[in-house]
């Protein structure tokens, strides 16, 4: 498929250490492991790395590229992210595959954009028959779970055991909330049933009332994510000796805004940026627990998010009964005012990008990309290359060196030479193409520096807008009728790829 070439700003900025001196510790260092592993030793308590990289990927729900303090964020504190991006890459023009969470764990999951789909909503699924990352690595060897907000489908009666979902589409485990904190299950699921289910009794949400029937143990909303991050750790002790795949997929700072109460008051940006550091408490626990084993040297950590935030306050199930741990802080009240509180205290949640989740402007999709890989990843690495997070699935298949099925990730391409810093670019593709809204009725079509929004369906008659982001982040100025050849030049890119059936060369 041929799509055309625009010109676009320059990709990668390295920070650079003093290449002789760096060069030689390097060397000192291979040598070390290298000895290590031709004796086959283990310093007490840390486990040898295997011979195939670990591939952790954890995936924020609804996190602003605003909310990370190394994209920009000032009343928040992420130092783990932060420590993330200085020991790796930290990418500014990642974007999610869509503007909303389902079609965009699908994206991710399957390597597919899922536009392809001309689906509404968040009532994405995955099924047996198509290939995602978990199976991929299954013939590889690798041991995979699913911990956290699945959002992708189970069976429809749960009273009707096994509940199928992960496990029947090549994980090994799994253990998670099915839509997000908020929803109405008021349930986590582990492996085929739930987490808590009374003896005997059936499984049943019940309108207007707070916590369904045949339920023990309702989640307990200001302990979700550390429920989540404590299965996840688990399971990295588990398998520390083999290869795996965490698909890690924490709750925070999607709404409940709930974080726990060690992190009230915490941030300066409210009970928002609170979650938010819970979140990246967390995430410092899936580091420090990769150190502790010995294996983050061989251990590839991919930070993003599913989409960006909202900038406003999520009105629709603010009626709920909270179910706390502890009501410090205020949190029945403040939780339902988080994102209007934190933009007066003067955080932007998306930072200098339109709008948020559900639009087809970079505040719905351009989100943080942050990708640690020891001694493969050079440190402190930045680079403002154009990639989609259905990129994952192939470069994840260049990671463990193993060839795409040709039915299969019609949508991505790997990214692993520019992380690495082999190439400046991604070769074959100069422009991504993502789910701009929930009613499947736009487009984005993105080169680093021409934004289309291409419209069709319900919004046909709205029109396009084209924005040229080198001049213009904030998308304020439409140009489409300065530049109507150009205009057609990204229309035509994206009917082609739709008619392709993909876009992966």
């Amino acid at each position: 498929m041929s799509i055309p070439t625009f010109p676009r700003p320059n990709r990668v900025t390295h920070l650079r250490l003093n290449s002789q001196r760096f060069q030689h510790l390097w060397h000192i260092a291979a040598l070390f492991w290298l000895i290590v592993a031709s004796a086959g030793l283990m310093t007490t308590g840390r486990i040898a790395a295997s011979e195939s990289p670990n591939v952790v990927v954890i995936f924020a729900d609804d996190l602003g590229y605003g909310d990370v303090s190394c994209y920009g964020a000032t009343k928040i504190k992420t130092p783990n992210m932060d420590r993330l991006a200085a020991e790796g890459i930290r990418l500014t023009d990642a974007h999610s595959a869509a503007s909303l969470c389902s079609p965009s764990r699908y994206g991710l999951l399957t390597g597919r954009s899922p536009w392809r789909l001309h689906k509404k909503g968040n009532g994405y699924r995955l099924s047996s028959d198509q290939m995602n990352i978990a199976a991929f690595l299954k013939d590889s060897g690798y041991t995979s779970a699913a911990i956290g907000k699945w959002h992708l489908g189970y069976s429809k009666d749960w009273n009707r055991l096994p509940i199928t979902g992960p496990l029947e589409v090549g994980f090994d485990y799994h253990f998670g909330v099915p839509s997000n904190h908020n929803d109405s299950t008021r349930a986590f699921i582990e492996n085929h049933d739930l987490v808590g289910r009374k003896p005997g009794q059936p499984y049943r949400i019940v309108k207007g009332q707070d916590f369904p029937d045949g339920l023990e143990s309702p989640r307990v909303d200001d302990q979700v994510d550390t429920t989540l991050t404590r299965k996840a750790i688990d399971f990295i002790r588990r398998n520390a000796q083999r290869p795996f795949f965490l698909y890690f997929t924490p709750c925070a700072p999607h709404t409940h805004v709930t974080p726990a109460a060690k992190y009230r008051g915490t941030s300066k940006a409210g009970l928002f940026g609170d979650h938010v550091q819970e979140l990246d408490a967390h995430v410092g626990e899936i580091l420090d627990t990769l150190d502790d084993l010995g294996i983050a040297q061989n251990t590839l950590v991919i930070f993003t998010s599913d989409n960006g935030s909202t900038p406003k306050d999520f009105k629709g199930t603010q009626n709920v009964h909270l179910n706390l741990a502890d009501d410090s802080g205020d949190v029945r009240r403040k939780f339902k005012t988080a994102k209007a509180d934190a933009k007066k205290m003067g955080h932007v949640t998306n930072g200098p990008w339109r709008d948020g989740k559900g639009y087809s402007y970079e505040g719905g999709h351009r989100i943080p990309f942050i990708a640690r890989w020891p001694g493969m990843i050079t440190p402190g690495t930045t680079s403002d290359e154009t990639i989609n997070l259905t990129d994952v699935f192939a470069t994840i298949a260049d990671v463990v060196d193993r060839d795409l099925p040709a039915d299969a990730a019609e949508d991505s391409i790997s990214a692993l030479p520019l992380l690495l810093g082999k190439r400046p670019e991604i070769p074959g593709r100069e422009a991504v193409f993502i789910l701009g809204n929930g009613k499947d009725s736009a487009v984005a079509v993105c080169t680093g520096t021409w934004k289309l929004i291409y419209r069709y369906g319900s919004d046909e008659d709205r029109g396009h807008e084209l924005y040229d982001l080198s001049k213009d982040p904030s998308e304020s100025h439409d140009v489409t009728r300065q530049y109507a050849e150009i205009v057609e030049r990204l229309a035509d890119a994206y009917r082609s790829a739709e008619a392709a059936g993909h876009t992966r060369p």
